[in-house]
């Protein structure tokens, strides 16, 4: 008998409801699988219909064309002699469930029921499926008739159950099953199970992939044994990125890693393992007295099929894959490249004309405006590559000139547009030059214009139909009238947005004219505190790729110095090192708006907030109790010579940032029912109709028990320290 195993998974990059393309993919990657010498191919979670189906798992026709699709990788004898493992929604006995079909050679042999169902942050599977509540137990399923005739059976087994073959034994997981604290691969370990596959439809977030890769190395590093890891890539038609990285981990150690970010609609990762070297790392004494004291036995499905085979062991070309250092891109990088992808995947499966975006000389507008550049960057590589869907896609999209675009530059000319909406009084040079230089540098086809007749237009009918004439605060004018013109100005700005992204590809004379998709630009930090306009800039078909919208201010800055470098665009140093502003108020030789200075806080002060509301899941109290020592004057550092750049204030003083944050997040929390969809790429996104859900109505903060808690606690704060009687914070 043989010990030299070839297994392979992949990352597809699947689209919700695209059934037959979907299965294409499938069948595609299996057949390169068999190719690269594989006997075992898994396919990310739920890959034949796509993760983000949404409430379409509730319909009846979705179950219906599954099968159909099954039907179609079954009856493919092409794809025989590798034992295969697919992901897909299947009803058993009027139940929905998340499962795994582990087929041979055209026959299923076990369809495994997901058991543990993620229901939190951005998923709800429990609205659409029952978990799998009896551990190692199974049930027969029966087959539809079009399956039936493939099988030559009526029934095949459903539940928690394995696979026996002559070599080895292989267990199957699903997602979010592997970070649970009792995952069934422990069990499964212990009742003699070698190779594990685990099935995911994971999403991307900033500095998530160490944390991941963490817990999937933990899963073979106590246990032993070889682990397969499998994920979807791309947008596949909601807020997520999947991050794909197609992973094999053997005893704890990576031997092979696919791509996280990738244009390619399916990539196969392979390793060879040797089953000798599984068992050796297993042979601790007290590995052996826990799997002889478990009582968790797994019902085996028996086949004849062999993974490895005498020939293979001699075959003195073949050898066991070594482990790798697991490559992990920095966050800037993670920012360009998942960005760059998502933009891609929405343009094409949208099929609209290309992108608008308002640019408006500052560092918000300018970060969306790189990210498109990364997006095609990232199109003429794979182009070169040989890519041919991306040069498909490109062809139809690039319709301005006959030939191909050669360089992102070019490719950007055809596909991005930025518009630079100016005020005579309001807009500054400095901002309309950085647009420019900006625009210039990366391609975009560019207009300059002012709002002044639209805004005058709209300020007069104040005048005429109410014989009120606000003014700003510069000019003597109240809060409200300040307010009133800005927001103004600032709606002009989305409309006339909206017309150009419609008109543009006509004047521009593309064949079949097209409309523009309008990218926004709201921040993660200027959402929670509601520094925005309703309806602004910030209503677009996508947020700022919500790398904006789910991206803090210091993320991006540092996302802009690293393009700065790596993309060759020296004129972003100007954005990085310009007081971020609205220019939405007069500007005159003693006043500039800053956007710091009407939010009373500053962005990283932002991001900490954002971070202890969501993440740390703290109220108005717990967050002043928690920074009324890491913002303590008297904190003392924990290592000697310790700096950090977190405030030093008074006790009073961060119970009035804390107090100020949480009453304009109440005040403003029903502008994030309408913020713009946006790429989910940070742990304490706003997202209110998906990852954040909140009240849009709150009672007043001020006079709220909470904040009289927070007034207390300073009070016996202070008194404290008029003793003597506080020990330093």
């Amino acid at each position: 008998m043989g010990h030299l195993v070839t297994v392979a998974t992949c990352a597809l990059r699947q689209f919700a409801l695209d059934f037959e393309d979907n299965t294409a993919r499938i069948i595609k990657s299996i057949k390169q699988a068999k190719e690269l010498g594989a006997k075992v191919r898994v396919g990310p979670e739920l890959e034949i219909t796509g993760f983000g189906c949404g409430d379409h798992f509730l319909e009846q026709d979705l179950y219906l064309h599954c099968w159909e699709m099954l039907e179609r990788i079954l009856g493919d004898a092409t794809i025989h002699d590798i034992l295969i493992d697919v992901g897909m929604p299947v009803q058993h006995r009027g139940v929905r469930y998340d499962c795994r079909v582990i087929c041979l050679d055209g026959k299923i042999l076990l369809i495994r029921p997901k058991m543990w169902l993620a229901n939190d942050g951005n998923y709800f599977e429990m609205r659409h499926f029952t978990p799998w509540l009896r551990p190692r137990e199974f049930e027969m399923y029966h087959l539809p008739r079009r399956i039936q005739k493939l099988q030559g059976a009526t029934h095949v087994m459903f539940g928690e159950a394995v696979i026996s073959t002559p070599d080895t034994c292989i267990g199957a997981e699903t997602c979010e099953e592997l970070f649970t604290p009792d995952a069934p691969h422990i069990h499964m370990a212990l009742d003699g199970v070698e190779i594990f596959t685990n099935s995911s439809g994971s999403h991307f977030e900033l500095r998530k992939l160490d944390r991941r890769l963490q817990l999937i190395q933990e899963g073979t590093r106590k246990s032993g044994g070889c682990y397969l890891y499998a994920n979807q890539h791309g947008c596949d038609g909601d807020r997520l990125y999947f991050d794909g990285c197609a992973m094999i981990i053997v005893n704890g150690e990576v031997v092979a890693q696919g791509s996280q970010f990738s244009l390619d609609d399916h990539e196969v990762v392979t390793a060879t393992i040797d089953l000798e070297e599984l068992r050796a790392y297993r042979a601790a004494a007290s590995r052996g007295l826990q799997a002889a004291k478990s009582t968790a036995k797994y019902e085996r499905i028996q086949t004849s099929f062999q993974l490895s085979l005498d020939e293979e062991d001699r075959a003195l070309s073949l050898a066991p894959s070594s482990p790798i250092q697991p490559r992990i891109h920095p966050p800037e990088e993670e920012i360009a490249l998942s960005t760059g992808c998502y933009l891609w995947d929405y343009l094409t499966r949208s099929r609209q004309a290309g992108f608008l975006i308002p640019l408006s000389g500052g560092i918000d507008s300018c970060a969306t405006t790189v990210m498109v550049f990364s997006m095609c960057r990232l199109v003429i590589e794979a182009c070169k590559a040989g890519n041919e869907q991306v040069i498909k896609d490109v062809k139809r999209l690039a319709m301005y000139t006959d030939s191909m675009p050669k360089t992102p530059q070019e490719l950007c000319n055809q596909l991005f547009h930025t518009i630079y909406m100016g005020m005579s009084q309001q807009s500054s040079k400095e901002t309309r030059e950085r647009a420019r230089v900006l625009s210039e540098a990366i391609g975009s086809y560019h207009v300059n214009l002012d709002i002044d007749e639209v805004y005058n237009a709209q300020r007069n009918l104040l005048v005429k139909s109410l014989n009120f004439n606000p003014k700003f605060k510069v000019e003597g004018g109240s809060y409200q009238e300040n307010q009133t013109l800005q927001n103004i100005q600032a709606r002009s700005r989305m409309v006339t947005a909206y017309e150009f992204a419609q008109s543009l590809p006509e004047a521009r004379g593309r064949p079949g004219g097209g409309t523009l998709l309008v990218l926004g630009s709201a921040n993660v930090g200027e959402s929670l505190r509601g520094y925005l306009t309703k309806y602004d800039c910030s209503s677009a078909d996508i947020n700022r790729i919500e790398a904006i919208g789910s991206i803090d201010k210091s993320d991006l800055k540092r996302f802009i110095a690293w393009a700065e470098k790596n993309f060759n665009l020296p004129c972003l140093h100007d954005f990085l090192t310009a007081v971020p502003t609205a220019e939405l108020e007069p500007i005159t030789e003693t006043y500039v708006q800053s956007d710091e200075a009407d939010m009373g806080m500053t962005y990283d002060e932002l991001t900490t907030f954002g971070r202890l509301r969501k993440v740390h899941k703290l109220g108005p109290y717990g967050v002043f109790q928690r920074l009324s020592h890491e913002w303590s004057k008297e904190r003392i550092p924990r290592v000697p010579g310790d700096v950090d750049d977190a405030p030093r204030l008074e006790p009073r003083a961060i119970a009035e940032k804390v107090k100020r944050f949480f009453h304009y997040y109440a005040v403003n929390r029903h502008k994030m029912t309408t913020l713009t969809p946006s790429l989910h790429c940070n742990d304490y996104s706003t997202d209110d109709n998906r990852f954040d859900m909140r009240p849009f109505l709150y009672p007043p903060s001020f006079g709220s028990w909470a904040f009289e808690k927070i007034d207390r606690e300073v009070e016996r704060m202070e008194e404290a320290r008029r003793r003597g009687g506080a020990r330093p914070l």
